[in-house]
C-alpha cells in the first residue's frame, strides 16, 4: 500500500484522501484476477546500482521526465505514470534486492510512434544496441538494448 500512496504523490502532486476515490484506484490496481479484461503486469522495476545515472539514461533516451523517491530501503524513480488511467506504471530501484543483470525476463517499454528515434539516443546515452530495429511482421518493431546499469531490455513501436 505504501507503493500506491508514493505513486499517487508523485503523479497527482498530492495525496488522494477522499477514501471512494482511493478505493477505486487500489481496485484499478490491486483487486481483479489476470485475464484478457485486465493488465498481466501490476508494475514493473528496473535493478539500478546507480539510481540517477540510471535514471538520467531513460530520461535522455525517451525524453522525459521521472520523479525520484525513496522507499523504505530502496531509492526509487517513476515513470511518468497516471493512476486514474490504470495503466502499467514501474520505475527503476536500487536496493540490495535490485541486482541488474543481462538473463531473465525482457521488459518491452513502449518506444511509440518510431522505436528508431528511441534507439539512436542508446548509445549517446551510454547504452548498447544488442538488436536494431526489427520488423515482428503485423506486430510492429522491436529492438533490444543494454542500458547504464547492465540490464537487457527491448523496446517495441508499431512503426
Amino acid at each position: 500500500m505504501n507503493f500506491l500512496n508514493e505513486m499517487l504523490k508523485l503523479t497527482m502532486g498530492k495525496f488522494i484522501h477522499c477514501t471512494k476515490n482511493y478505493l477505486t484506484i487500489k481496485n484499478i490496481f490491486m483487486n481483479e484476477k489476470m485475464s484478457a479484461e485486465t493488465n498481466a503486469i501490476n508494475w514493473f522495476e528496473i535493478p539500478a546500482t546507480d539510481i540517477s545515472r540510471a535514471k538520467t539514461f531513460y530520461e535522455n533516451i525517451f525524453e522525459i521526465k521521472m520523479q525520484e523517491m525513496e522507499m523504505p530501503g530502496m531509492k526509487y524513480a517513476m515513470f511518468p505514470f497516471d493512476p486514474m488511467k490504470a495503466k502499467v506504471a514501474g520505475g527503476l530501484a536500487q536496493s540490495p534486492m535490485h541486482t541488474p543483470g543481462s538473463t531473465g525476463s525482457i521488459i518491452y517499454l513502449n518506444a511509440n510512434p518510431d522505436l528508431q528515434i528511441v534507439l539512436d539516443r542508446i548509445e549517446k546515452a551510454g547504452g548498447n544496441i544488442t538488436m536494431p530495429k526489427t520488423s515482428i511482421g503485423q506486430n510492429g518493431f522491436m529492438a533490444f538494448f543494454t542500458d547504464t546499469e547492465g540490464n537487457t531490455m527491448a523496446i517495441h513501436s508499431n512503426t
